[in-house]
């Protein structure tokens, strides 16, 4: 994007969320819970959800408005990514490893007291699918359980970018896998971070996998939940 001028980031903002919000919405989501206490609707302690970039659309259609602050880039697209997150009616911090990190930790951990964070631990410009530490270091600063979370949809197209972002057809099944909870060490050290970073790396495949084989029709799990269902309150019934 070379889109630079505040008021034009926001009414293309304005407009892109008004789309998505009508396109995301023929979707048919399904979600597959190992914990269902982990479900961001009904856990009290603030968690750490992380997801792999290409995936970003869905959740922030999904789940945005439901307490949650999510970490974008500090380049020029981070900026329009920031504001369609807000006309979401979600939050984001701003900020990267290599750009304003310092500052992003500090912004999210305060976010942290009340809200739920999300991270695409591969963003903002890749590897693909490659666990950076970042996501660790504040799950570790922050005492957060670090919650993976797989998303596949079964008919997509893909933008030709470093992450292949998705690009859902209207109307498809889109699945969530939300894997069981990694408790990373406060202060963990240089050594501890670079374990529980492999197996972050290794849980989110194994999360992305199954959401995967549930969009191509090959996988099985115990339950599948609705959208409406994973949003409703605590104890109702379904």
């Amino acid at each position: 994007m070379k889109i630079s001028h505040p008021i034009a980031i926001k009414t293309l903002s304005l407009l892109a969320a008004w789309v998505l919000r009508l396109w995301l919405g023929t979707l048919e989501f399904r979600f597959a819970l190992d914990d269902p206490g982990l479900n961001p609707a009904h856990l009290r302690r603030r968690g750490l959800y992380m997801f792999w970039h290409e995936a970003l659309l869905m959740p922030a259609y999904t789940h945005s408005h439901r307490g949650f602050t999510i970490l974008t880039s500090t380049h020029r697209d981070g900026e329009l990514i920031t504001q369609i997150v807000r006309m979401l009616r979600g939050r984001a911090v701003r900020g990267s490893s290599t750009r304003g990190g310092a500052a992003a930790v500090l912004g999210m951990m305060r976010r942290a007291r009340t809200q739920h964070l999300a991270i695409t631990p591969d963003g903002p410009r890749g590897p693909r699918r490659q666990m950076q530490a970042g996501a660790i270091y504040l799950a570790s600063r922050g005492r957060l359980p670090l919650i993976p979370l797989g998303i596949s949809v079964a008919r997509a197209w893909r933008v030709r970018s470093w992450d292949r972002t998705i690009l859902p057809r209207p109307g498809s099944e889109c699945c969530y896998v939300l894997g069981r909870a990694i408790e990373v060490p406060h202060e963990a050290d240089r050594q501890e971070l670079e374990r529980y970073r492999q197996l972050a790396q290794q849980a989110l495949d194994d999360a992305q996998e199954r959401a995967e084989r549930l969009a191509a029709g090959q996988g099985s799990e115990p339950r599948l939940w609705t959208l409406a269902q994973v949003n409703a309150p605590a104890g109702e019934k379904s």
